[in-house]
């Protein structure tokens, strides 16, 4: 059965959309409770903007166009992921067609995506621009692995495409064209390929992708960068200079080994000492692949000295390193060993993997009180609503954060969920209201209720004052009844008359 659902990219590509409908199933079966990034789609939903913050707009955009058509639900926050993370593998099995020679082995790589960490479990756990960041990355190998092999202008404008939805999906993006451009150079017959005049066609259509949210930067660089620059700070940090630079290399290099341990693991078990002979095989596109990866490598080193980053994460090498699966099928097929055996033994990893992941992914919800930490898709927005709207509902929902926001925002999908001084000065929709108005926020730990100083400076500073500030604990779903989770709120009238 594995060799015919791995027989054609088609064949593949159905057994993976059953696997992502039972993604959607499982995710509409679990809790209504978002997590953070679901949240926060949920809150820039009701927003069309050329930027939301620290992270660029494209997944953004896609939200907003789903929930324009359908409202906000929970389907409309799922279905769209889902289709996303599928043509990421798609366009990655379309990618692998165009440098292997074999009919058997892009199949195989495309499905193999699920053994990378990153993909497989992270992207359907809990990540959203990361998700379109590795669409765009399929997207850009497939362009531009088929411009080297038969360049046209439609394979140029698939470059320009991907590099636009690339940049506006996450800013890391911008390292694997450099990188390509750079790892073409040095061959004769392929740097012709960047000089050629489609390229020009493919130039202007990234940057129009781009120009709303490069127009909008230049005014918010500070909120752009602000919390990234945060994130790449490690949480004890070395001073300044070597130790710093050394902490930043070595998060790098603990980076890289998290992100392709697994995958190298797996094909060491399934191709054997096929795999150790493959790995001095060599050709000329193996050849660019290996400097494309050693280009975003170094670039990330350049901006651990120059930038004085100290914590690298997994996830930001997605751009540089998801090529690797076809990296190793190409260094095996070019060995010219018979790999028959080996794709045996490799097949069965990936039913393996997408029943794992799907487990993973229900009991660290339905299960947690026995396997770990209490997650937000386990705190009781849905209960929380219940109890607080027994004797009145509002017209207007003011949170304290996108977390809150955005769960509220499902539970009440007619009414407007608003942050103060987002996206401008102040809450302008208090002054409008008119009815109760439901101010409401989670605290610093799941059962400190206490409202931040911030949050509240930003009310008064909106002209919304609270009268009498309560708190609402319930326990935490599929808990033990022990462990709670708390929130505060306070009901105000709109400032109408």
């Amino acid at each position: 059965m594995l060799e015919r659902i791995t027989k054609s990219i088609k064949s593949a590509s159905i057994f993976l959309a059953v696997y992502f409908l039972l993604n959607i199933a499982l995710r509409i079966a679990l809790p209504h409770t978002l997590d953070l990034d679901e949240a926060e789609q949920s809150f820039y939903s009701q927003y069309l903007l050329a930027g939301y913050g620290s992270q660029p707009p494209f997944y953004n955009w896609i939200q907003y166009a789903v929930v324009s058509v359908t409202g906000i639900t929970m389907w409309a926050l799922s279905v769209p992921k889902n289709i996303i993370l599928f043509g990421c593998y798609l366009f990655y099995g379309l990618a692998a067609r165009e440098v292997l020679k074999s009919r058997l082995l892009p199949p195989i790589a495309m499905l193999s995506l699920i053994t990378l960490p990153q993909v497989g479990l992270m992207a359907q756990r809990e990540l959203t621009h990361t998700v379109a960041l590795l669409f765009a990355t399929s997207l850009f190998l497939f362009g531009f692995f088929r411009t080297l092999r038969q360049p046209t202008i439609g394979s140029y404008l698939v470059i320009g495409i991907a590099t636009g939805i690339g940049v506006i999906s996450k800013y890391n993006f911008a390292i694997l064209p450099f990188a390509a451009f750079i790892a073409v150079l040095p061959d004769r017959e392929w740097r012709s390929r960047l000089f050629d005049w489609r390229l020009l066609p493919a130039v202007v259509i990234g940057i129009l992708i781009v120009l709303p949210h490069a127009l909008w930067l230049p005014d918010n660089l500070a909120s752009a960068s602000a919390p990234t620059l945060e994130r790449m700070t490690a949480e004890h940090e070395a001073a300044a200079g070597l130790p710093r630079i050394g902490q930043g290399l070595l998060s790098l290099v603990i980076a890289v080994l998290g992100f392709v341990a697994l995958p190298i693991v797996l094909f060491a078990a399934a191709f054997r000492r096929d795999f150790f002979r493959a790995l001095s095989s060599s050709n000329p596109m193996i050849r660019v692949i290996e400097r494309m990866m050693v280009v975003s490598l170094l670039a990330f080193a350049g901006i651990v000295v120059f930038a004085g980053a100290s914590d690298i994460h997994e996830r930001w090498l997605d751009p540089c390193l998801l090529v690797l699966l076809i990296y190793l099928f190409l260094k095996l097929e070019t060995a010219g060993f018979d790999l028959s055996a080996g794709l045996t033994r490799f097949r069965p990893v990936v039913p393996v993997f997408m029943v794992v992941i799907l487990s993973i992914l229900l009991l660290r919800i339905v299960a947690i009180q026995y396997v770990g930490t209490y997650t937000r898709t386990n705190v009781p927005f849905a209960n929380y609503v219940t109890e607080l709207t027994a004797t009145r509902k509002p017209v207007l929902i003011v949170a304290g954060t996108k977390f809150v926001a955005g769960n509220m925002k499902l539970e009440f999908p007619d009414v407007p969920v608003v942050i103060p001084f987002f996206p401008g000065p102040g809450v302008p929709e208090y002054a409008a209201a008119k009815g109760p108005v439901l101010v409401v926020w989670r605290g610093e730990t799941a059962n400190d209720p206490t409202i931040s100083p911030g949050f509240a400076n930003d009310l008064v500073k909106s002209g919304i004052y609270l009268k009498e500030i309560n708190t609402l604990t319930l326990p935490y779903l599929f808990g033990d009844g022990k462990h709670t989770f708390s929130i505060g709120y306070s009901w105000v009238e709109g400032g109408a008359k």
